[in-house]
């Protein structure tokens, strides 16, 4: 076989890869909201977290991988855990208490805006001209996307909206102060990340949530266990592959994919609205994501 078949081959498979992690990260975004019917949020986020690090590192250990964690590591490995799994999925998680899907999501996938942004004093990268208009672009979405009502927003709105974009803002944060790799095996550090940043909202959710295990019903069960095996398992281990086979730039970029498949995955099962100024925010708020992310490479 030429060494152009392969390469055809290895893109094409990268580019499934890539669409099985955007659909089952999408899809979580519907799957979420049924179970918060049930569930309170950080409990719930928190023990399919806890799950799915469990099957995480009995992976790792199968495939013979080392867990360990350099001592030299660990502040950076509590820094990722707490901004790219406690911060990002717990915030992610609490704004759609009061938000719908297509609001959460698209403020959820700014994050590329703000790591822009931080690059700027952290990395002297200023943003290009190219950049400022990603920023103005994103920022345009978000205006059409929470300026339906005539930007009228009443408190439990805005603490959905005040949760969504925190956990945009620490996971950019956190992408660049931790923008150089960490010497543990990648399928173990996601582990790790996921036990670290999940536990506490286990434990917080016990103390202060106190969630009644009766109150979840077949349908939540489903959803739970959905959430443990594929966003935090099967969608992990796809992108590991994903960025194997795919330039990183192709793949960041196809990851808008994830709020969109959302957005519609919601309109289709829980019916959630979609309209005009839906799409139109959707075109705006991701036009400029992707070109930040452009900026970026």
């Amino acid at each position: 076989m030429s060494s152009k078949s392969v390469s055809s081959s290895s893109r094409l498979s990268g580019l499934l890869f890539l669409l099985i992690t955007a659909v089952g990260w999408a899809i979580n975004w519907p799957a979420m909201k049924v179970l918060l019917r049930e569930w309170p949020p950080l409990f719930s986020r928190g023990v399919a977290g806890v799950a799915a690090a469990l099957l995480l590192f009995a992976l790792v250990i199968a495939r013979g991988e080392s867990m360990r964690v350099p001592v030299r590591a660990l502040p950076r490995l509590l820094l990722a855990a707490g901004t790219n799994v406690l911060a990002w999925m717990g915030l992610s998680t609490l704004s759609m208490v009061w938000l719908p899907v297509n609001q959460a999501a698209l403020l959820v996938y700014t994050m590329p805006l703000w790591a822009m942004l931080f690059a700027w004093p952290m990395q002297a990268r200023r943003p290009s001209a190219g950049g400022f208009c990603a920023l103005v672009l994103g920022l345009a979405g978000v205006a059409v996307l929470l300026g339906g009502h005539g930007f009228s927003l009443d408190a439990n709105r805005l603490v959905g909206i005040i949760c969504a974009l925190l956990a945009a803002v620490l996971f950019a944060f956190g992408t660049v102060a931790n923008r150089e790799p960490m010497p543990i095996a990648p399928l173990a550090l996601v582990a790790w990340q996921v036990m670290i940043g999940c536990a506490p909202m286990v434990l917080f959710g016990l103390a202060v949530e106190r969630p009644q295990l009766a109150a979840l019903h077949a349908d939540g069960w489903a959803v739970l266990i959905y959430m443990a095996l594929v966003p935090m398992c099967v969608c992990y281990l796809a992108w590991f592959e994903t960025l194997r086979r795919l330039p990183a730039e192709i793949a960041s970029i196809g990851m808008l994919l994830v709020p969109v498949l959302g957005i519609v995955a919601a309109a289709l099962s829980i019916g959630e609205p979609l309209g005009a100024r839906t799409a139109l925010a959707m075109v705006l708020t991701l036009s400029g994501v992707a070109l930040a992310l452009r900026q970026q490479r």
